[in-house]
């Protein structure tokens, strides 16, 4: 079941932030309002907001201004514009310092409902690694934040358990003699978008491996020992590109490039 999903709704216009916390919490999120950049960033020190709704044009503290303070503080946390406006300078200057979209208003409610619904997916994690100390410290952060860690001891056992969607697999370099681009192959016969992550022990990847797994449609390569928060950013970025993924196909919205 996903959780409840927090929502912080900015914007100096206090009939549109009413009604837009009123239709999100009719759809079981739980939103607040804030109606200026100011009192945005007082309750983000506040609260733990899982997502900001933010209005870009705004006095004192404009979308912009507030994306770039909530990025020294939460990075992870997704940043989508509101605009009178399908583009501009200050839309597409947020979209490249990270936004990940911007809706134009009035808003496509059905479209924003459709986009909260793929951040908020529960995804498990599914990890086959030897390094078993590595992972189990690493998890319990992990479940602390709501996110399930299923480990697969033996290769074999791998594609019995994956599913297409709502799963991030991280492959480690130690897998009982089975490489880890060799079980991505496996992979890949099966699940051509399942986001994938090489897991390595710190060795340096060569050229012909990198490009190997970029034509297997690798999302990223982690270099052991990382700390939580970086795994909790990779995570975060295959979110996005899922998001991203869906605005591009139904339109409606300015979708952001992630790094």
């Amino acid at each position: 079941m996903n959780k409840e999903m927090r929502i912080l709704v900015v914007d100096d216009d206090w009939p549109m932030a009413k009604t837009l916390v009123d239709v999100l919490n009719l759809n079981r999120y739980r939103a607040e309002a804030a109606y200026s950049g100011p009192e945005a960033l007082v309750m983000m020190g506040e609260v733990q907001f899982d997502c900001v709704l933010t209005d870009i044009k705004m006095p004192e503290v404009t979308g912009v201004d507030l994306l770039r303070a909530i990025k020294e503080v939460r990075p992870h946390v997704p940043v989508v514009f509101m605009s009178a406006y399908a583009a501009g300078s200050l839309v597409n200057e947020g979209l490249r310092e990270g936004a990940l979209a911007s809706f134009v208003k009035p808003l496509d409610i059905d479209l924003l409902l459709c986009s909260l619904s793929v951040l908020n997916e529960q995804r498990s994690i599914v990890v086959i690694d030897d390094d078993a100390k590595f992972w189990r410290v690493l998890g319990e952060g992990l479940e602390r934040r709501g996110f399930t860690m299923l480990k697969v001891e033996d290769p074999e056992d791998l594609l019995e358990i994956l599913k297409p969607n709502g799963q991030a697999v991280f492959l480690g370099t130690r897998l009982n003699g089975v490489k880890g681009l060799e079980l991505l192959e496996r992979i890949r016969e099966q699940y051509d978008t399942l986001p994938v992550v090489l897991a390595t022990d710190g060795r340096e990847a060569t050229s012909s491996e990198v490009e190997k797994a970029q034509s297997l449609n690798v999302f990223a390569y982690l270099h052991k020992p990382f700390e939580a928060d970086e795994l909790l950013g990779v995570l975060a970025d295959i979110r996005r590109r899922e998001v991203g993924t869906l605005l591009r196909r139904r339109g409606g919205a300015l979708v952001g490039q992630v790094a």
